[in-house]
């Protein structure tokens, strides 16, 4: 263990996997504690909280969307979702319960290790301090920095962390369209080419749990920017 270094917990219930990542996040600086099931972790997370958690979704206790649940309502410790299944459903549900990002298995560990640094780096208090006082607006939208809040008009809209950093992203640029490898590197930290399909995952959120306040348009074959503010004025 390397003194100060941050401590990460890896869920998960296959060995040779947990082994391969333990060694490499060790290899990269990190403390790192490894468990096989979701009550362990639960417990773990209660007692040692961890700078981040690696959670498998399909364990055979608790499954990872009802341990991050569970997470969610004490702490925003960032959490990282792997899964097995290449599918949209299991990713969305995974944000919807509050999760930070995910990786998709089989999975190039150097691309985990470059996604926990980001995860990490941007959960920091000072890059949230930086923009803590700031608030946007987009006609009834909303959307305070320090409190980390959305509003519809006087309507609180809960968003996972990376939904509520990409709406920031969007609304901090208007007027310029931003492709979704930008927002990979922007949001996410990524500063190689990235799976950009995480992108299309949350602005697909954002527009369902905006309703008609989403400002977030789709520039096809490019990526997306803010479009303008929709006239209250009746019409003619």
């Amino acid at each position: 263990m390397t003194a100060g270094a941050q401590t990460i917990l890896v869920v998960e219930d296959e060995a040779s996997i947990a082994s391969f990542v333990s060694l490499y996040l060790k290899n990269a600086g990190y403390d790192v504690r490894a468990v096989s099931t979701g009550s362990a972790a639960l417990t773990h997370v209660a007692s040692e909280q961890p700078a981040l958690i690696i959670l498998d979704l399909m364990l055979p206790d608790l499954d990872g969307i009802e341990i991050c649940r569970r997470v969610r309502k004490t702490s925003d410790v960032p959490i990282l979702m792997l899964t097995a299944r290449d599918e949209d459903v299991d990713k969305i549900i995974g944000l919807e319960v509050g999760a930070d990002d995910y990786l998709t298995k089989p999975f190039n560990p150097r691309e985990l290790v470059a996604r926990v640094k980001s995860v990490l780096r941007r959960s920091t208090p000072d890059r949230r301090r930086d923009i803590e006082e700031q608030e946007l607006h987009h006609g009834e939208l909303s959307i305070n920095a320090g409190r980390r809040e959305v509003k519809v008009g006087e309507e609180e809209i809960q968003l996972a962390p990376k939904e509520f950093d990409l709406l920031w992203e969007l609304l901090d640029h208007r007027g310029l369209v931003l492709t979704r490898d930008q927002l990979l590197e922007r949001v996410w930290g990524y500063t190689f080419a990235g799976d950009t399909r995480t992108v299309d995952v949350h602005v697909r959120q954002l527009r369902r749990k905006l309703g008609e306040a989403s400002p977030i348009v789709t520039v096809w074959g490019v990526g997306y920017k803010v479009g303008p503010e929709r006239s209250t004025a009746p019409a003619a």
